[in-house]
């Protein structure tokens, strides 16, 4: 299941820069609104130092990572909702994503023009949140109109469809995003077919100056306070520092550049840990001699659901799951040592999957 995550923003806020930077995919970067006209998409592989250290151990023919796709959309200004600029397609582009990554300009440089004149995280954020909700009151009272003759039948589940959609309407109306709301599994049906935009999870990449980079700004703070109420996560990234790390191709000369800046990591691995951990995801593989491969699925799939990954006939004609945990492979070097020690878990179809478990999947159709 791979993840695709759409990075949007108002423009000039480097949207284009950080996309480049993550993906290497030269989208035009111009200091002038709507640069990217069309959703520029770059699929990445996620670095995971677990799947080098199974290669190394089993030295297959081939290793295969897993993998985000970015999505590039083009910038969004007030009233998009009403099909202002690029609206209507920048809108429909987002509807399309498992998470959005908001970058937001937390950066001061006169050369670098502001659509609103002066730079402004909450005022940013408020825009873009804005011409989303407007969207999305728009697709729930369309659904309401529908229901409300089912429900005024009598229909029980209409009604109880009804009754979460007016709160979500309620929600929007405040100027508050649908993701605010703590709605259970089974209430979220009444609007899950809509793919509202407000209710997909969100990152919010604060864009700071190199310099600013460890420790913030006050323009950083302010956006942290914005969104101290939405279950989003917030993480600094220089989209200038990322462009100049993504040019260095020696692991060696990436991590002394990195070094320089007090950093352990480059700003693409912190947005792929929050995506992943956002969207409650964990990564299992599978290795023998032809391929190591990671593998993406949800925190709490079990094993059969993690087969059906592979393949839709591993899930049906599940038999069991051989489980080794990579403190073990790489203690005992191979699978026959593994089995001998008696470190070969056998598991049912009820296991429930953790993540960097190795797994090995027996069935028969």
């Amino acid at each position: 299941m791979a993840l695709k995550c759409g990075i949007v923003g108002l423009p000039n806020v480097g949207k284009s820069t950080l996309f480049n930077a993550l993906t290497n995919n030269k989208a035009e970067a111009a200091n002038f609104p709507f640069c990217t006209i069309e959703p520029n998409v770059g699929v990445i592989t996620v670095p995971d130092e677990r799947l080098h250290i199974l290669a190394e151990l089993v030295k297959p023919e081939k290793v295969i990572p897993t993998t985000i796709e970015f999505v590039d959309i083009a910038g969004l200004v007030k009233g998009a909702s009403q099909g202002e600029g690029l609206g209507n397609k920048f809108l429909a582009n987002i509807r399309e994503v498992d998470a959005i990554i908001h970058v937001i300009r937390c950066f001061d440089d006169d050369n670098v023009v502001h659509v609103a004149g002066s730079v402004d995280p909450v005022f940013d954020k408020e825009v873009i949140d804005t011409e989303l909700q407007m969207r999305d009151v728009e697709s729930v009272e369309k659904k309401l109109q529908k229901l409300a003759k089912i429900a005024q039948s009598g229909d029980a589940a209409a009604r109880a469809q009804v009754k979460v959609l007016e709160e979500v309407l309620q929600t929007l109306k405040a100027g508050k995003n649908v993701r605010v709301l703590d709605h259970s599994p089974e209430q979220r049906e009444a609007y899950a077919d809509l793919f509202l935009l407000t209710a997909k999870p969100v990152i919010y990449v604060a864009n700071v100056a190199e310099d600013d980079i460890n420790k913030g700004n006050e323009h950083v703070e302010a956006l942290q306070a914005a969104i101290r109420d939405e279950d989003a996560k917030l993480i600094m990234v220089s989209a200038a520092l990322e462009a100049q790390i993504a040019e260095l191709e020696d692991p060696e000369e990436r991590a002394l550049f990195l070094a320089e800046y007090g950093l352990q990591e480059s700003g693409l691995s912190r947005l792929i840990r929050a995506s992943y951990e956002l969207l409650d995801l964990i990564t299992y593989f599978t290795a023998g001699k032809q391929e190591v491969r990671a593998w993406t699925i949800k925190k709490g799939w079990k094993a059969s659901q993690a087969a059906g990954v592979i393949h839709t006939d591993f899930e049906k004609g599940f038999i069991k799951a051989e489980v080794i945990k990579l403190a073990d492979y790489q203690k005992y070097k191979t699978e026959q040592a593994i089995k001998e020690a008696g470190k070969m878990a056998i598991e049912g179809k009820d296991y429930v999957v953790q993540d960097g478990d190795i797994m090995h999947f027996r069935f028969n159709v």
